[in-house]
């Protein structure tokens, strides 16, 4: 290894070399990773890299159970006769209000669409408050009552909750933690493992607004034209896109990490490639330009209102006219498929006739989005 970090000694030339000088190479030692922390740090909640190391290494050996070993955005269980699917999240986004939305919207609407990656019908929702002393209750009802206008637009029932407060200094104002269940409809089975070469990759909508709606009200940003948040439940989108098929392979939510760590994570738990046309994903002007001011790549800027589909392509042209024809999917568009090369790799046809590689990134480009 080039870079390997041995004790001053080991330069020494070995034909001069004395005992106390000579190299030992049971010293050397190389340098540690990057994502080698003795602590937590922000990455560890990006979605990326970090966050899974920290799910691979602390929370999955703890638990260690076949229900927990999926890893999927909603655990899928059988209780009683019937296919749940069961999730929770929560939400600690700076700031609590931005363009198209709220803490009180993502707490909703993340839930909600974490439960209709799998397929499933969301019914109940249960909230969970942590409230900073100091914090106005203005504000606490503000986004209580978004939590109610989402969950009467999502079709959900906010069944229970709770509440906590921290002292003044030990929080951030208002987090929300939401979990959720859902029915699983018979004969679906949605999930990354289901992933096949030659299935079509099926983007319903314009990505990166919602990172970039966040980053710019947090930083105080203009760009020329307000940027707004895409959060919006999607369980409408996908029992429309079930309707034309139950055989849907994969369905996620790109959040943290956006479109490039969901493909990253699909790719690896399938051992397929993915492979985009660059030209064919949907980026807003307004978004781009940000972007390439702040120095982002869009394809690893999170989402709350979008979702990426690995459809059979017997079913591709059927499914994506269906999106096109609900509210949340008219943006929807083809840009890519999965193959057999390159698996676990995500790799973009460049629009120059290139190709480049989209790997998993390590933590996350813009922390505390939802």
């Amino acid at each position: 290894m080039a870079d390997l970090a041995t004790p001053a000694a080991a330069t020494a030339n070995p034909e001069t070399a004395t005992p106390e000088t000579a190299v030992d190479p049971a010293n050397w030692t190389c340098p540690a990773p990057l994502h080698d922390q003795p602590v937590v740090v922000m990455g560890h909640g990006g979605g990326g890299a970090l966050s899974a190391e920290l799910i691979e290494q602390v929370f999955a050996p703890a638990y260690g159970n076949p229900v927990l070993a999926a890893l999927t955005d909603s655990a899928v269980i059988d209780l009683g006769g019937a296919r749940l699917a069961f999730s929770t999240d929560s939400y600690v986004v700076r700031p609590l209000f931005f363009p198209g939305g709220s803490l009180g919207d993502l707490a909703v609407n993340g839930t909600v669409n974490d439960l209709a990656m799998s397929g499933a019908r969301p019914a109940f929702l249960s909230t969970a408050f942590v409230l900073e002393e100091g914090v106005e209750l203005e504000v606490v009802g503000r986004i209580a009552r978004a939590i109610g206008a989402a969950a009467r637009a999502a079709d959900v029932t906010v069944a229970t909750g709770d509440t906590k407060v921290v002292e003044s200094g030990r929080g951030d104002g208002v987090y929300v933690t939401t979990a959720g269940v859902g029915l699983v409809p018979d004969g679906v089975d949605i999930r990354p493992q289901r992933a096949r070469p030659g299935d079509a990759v099926i983007v319903s909508g314009p990505i990166g607004q919602h990172g970039v709606a966040v980053m710019s009200v947090r930083e105080g940003l203009e760009f020329g034209v307000e940027i707004v948040s895409d959060t919006a439940p999607l369980a409408g989108l996908v029992a429309a896109m079930l309707e034309v098929t139950k055989d849907l392979h994969v369905l996620r939510d790109p959040t943290r990490g956006g479109l490039g760590a969901s493909l990253n994570e699909i790719a690896r738990a399938s051992g397929t490639g993915v492979l985009l046309r660059d030209r064919a994903v949907p980026v807003p002007e307004e978004v781009a330009n940000a972007c390439g001011f702040l120095g982002l790549d869009p394809l690893y800027v999170a989402n709350e209102g979008r979702l990426v589909a690995f459809v059979p392509p017997e079913h591709a042209e059927a499914v994506l006219a269906a999106m096109h024809a609900h509210p949340q999917g008219t943006g929807a568009a083809l840009i890519g498929e999965c193959v057999a090369d390159h698996p676990g790799m995500v790799v973009v046809a460049t629009g120059l006739g290139g190709t480049r590689v989209v790997d998993l990134p390590l933590g996350e480009q813009l922390p505390r989005i939802c």
